[in-house]
């Protein structure tokens, strides 16, 4: 995501590196390539014209750090900037005690609202809240079939110790001659279940069009007269850019919206809603789909995403993510394992199977300091974890604990079990042994010790092993062989 705007924001202001001091000439000259920068990721024109003079303004007005470079210290003033322009935001749901908490979710067709929904359902069961969907889409084929469906999969597969459910009423639809009625008694009635049901929160998914009209509205405010819903949400497609904004917009206008949905987040390169949307409605981004699974769904915090834009990496939404997925107990018993060189093959694919939940691993590594501009074009196979587990898969326990027990035959069996070849094998064996010296050898000793096993295993180890592609990259396979050569020579 951001990667267009993020490219060119961080080489505007990089220009100014070479310069000795921050003077109003230079840092106007470095701000017309942000605004050009601004305009084209389709963010709205009147914010691109008051950010830049704010930069500007607080830039001639900076006391400037004797110890930072003028680059650096435009990075910090425009990364302020951009926390300013996208927040404050309170990303939390509020509930109320007693409840049901009632959230309305309203939005154009396309948007993905109905499975916003079921990602809602998902966030708050993580949290041990009880949730019942209710499916007043009435409109839109198959809708109350796929909330239902949605409702059924977070409630088996979603985590945490909270319960979904869905109360939907499918003969109802289709009957648009009384639609606003129709779909008015359904959420009525779906509301008054919750509340026998004890239900901590009520998500209203309600129906959306291809474009804003008089229908939709008078619908969508015969809900929110009748049910009184908490918060109402809207959800909108952020690849839409300018167009998401204007939506956001009206629907504000005339439902009083108390916060913004973003779906589609990571495809979107520009970042034009994101940056503009709370600027120009005032309605904060209180969420972003971040992929089409039910935990690809984040709080946004404005203080993350400008430091994403800016290629400085998003390190606390890593670790929140790894918390997620791995408990500091077993992180303790891998790190003492590791430190005596103890791991098996079976500890090292548990943890990449947490790290697989994480999501995609260009994503993930992206979420890394510099990482992200270094990943833009590259191609990172997330098949090959597929490979790597068919290959652990294929051991017996002894072999998994002592991956030396491999000889030829052995190799060979697993080869054809795993649906591999024996190269492949034996190249995940030779980056196995290779990671646990490299990892014992950096467990213990000083900084010279860790250091020294870092470049002992430069030159062999291959990023294939984490899934890098089968082979790795161009540059990998160069630098084996010019390691190759040095050796022999």
């Amino acid at each position: 995501m951001f990667d267009t705007l993020s490219g060119k924001l961080t080489s505007a202001i990089r220009n100014l590196s070479g310069r000795g001091r921050i003077s109003e000439t230079n840092v106007r000259e470095a701000m017309e390539e942000v605004r050009r920068a601004l305009l084209e990721a389709d963010v709205h024109v009147d914010v691109v014209s008051e950010f830049c003079e704010k930069v500007v303004q607080d830039a001639l007005g900076a006391q400037v750090t004797t110890s930072l470079k003028p680059g650096e210290e435009m990075i910090g003033i425009v990364n302020q900037r951009l926390i300013d322009f996208m927040g404050p935001v309170d990303s939390h749901v509020m509930l109320v005690d007693p409840g049901p908490t009632i959230i309305m979710m309203c939005g154009l067709q396309g948007s993905g609202k109905t499975t916003t929904c079921g990602k809602l359902a998902a966030y708050l069961k993580n949290r041990g809240k009880k949730v019942s969907l209710i499916a007043a889409d009435l409109q839109r084929p198959a809708a109350v079939e796929q909330l239902q469906v949605i409702a059924n999969d977070v409630n088996t597969n979603a985590k945490g110790v909270g319960e979904v459910t869905c109360y939907a009423e499918p003969e109802k639809c289709g009957e648009y001659g009384t639609a606003t009625g129709v779909a008015v008694g359904v959420c009525k009635r779906g509301v008054k279940q919750a509340r026998k049901d004890k239900v901590d929160v009520v998500i209203l998914d309600t129906a959306g069009r291809l474009h804003i009209d008089e229908d939709l509205m008078k619908e969508l405010r015969g809900v929110q007269n009748t049910t009184k819903p908490h918060q109402v949400y809207l959800v909108i497609d952020a690849m839409i850019g300018q167009d998401a904004v204007n939506a956001a917009g009206t629907f504000h206008e005339q439902l009083a919206t108390d916060g913004i949905i973003l779906t589609k987040f990571d495809s979107d390169t520009r970042g034009g809603a994101a940056l503009s949307v709370k600027r120009v409605t005032g309605v904060p981004i209180k969420f972003i789909g971040t992929g089409e699974k039910f935990d690809a769904f984040e709080e946004f915090h404005p203080e993350r995403i400008a430091s994403r834009i800016l290629g400085m990496g998003d390190v606390l939404s890593l670790v929140e993510k790894a918390q997620e997925e791995i408990s500091e107990e077993d992180a303790m018993k891998l790190a003492d394992k590791m430190a005596s060189g103890k791991m098996t093959v079976t500890d090292f694919i548990k943890q990449l199977k947490s790290i697989r939940r994480m999501g995609p691993m260009k994503q993930l590594l992206g979420l890394l300091p510099g990482v992200g501009a270094a990943l833009k074009n590259a191609q990172i196979d997330d098949k090959q974890f597929d490979r790597i587990e068919a290959i652990a898969n294929s051991m017996t326990k002894k072999e998994r604990d002592d991956i030396s027990l491999l000889g030829k035959s052995r190799v060979k069996r697993i080869a054809t079990g795993s649906g591999t070849n024996q190269q492949e094998v034996h190249r995940f064996v030779k980056q196995f042994q290779m990671m646990k010296k490299m990892s014992k050898q950096m467990a213990g000793g000083g900084m010279a010790e860790k250091m020294a096993a870092m470049q002992n295993a430069g030159g062999d180890f291959d990023p294939s092993m984490l899934g890098m592609g089968s082979r790795g990259s161009t540059k990998t396979q160069s630098h084996k062989k010019r390691f190759k050569q040095r050796k022999r020579r």
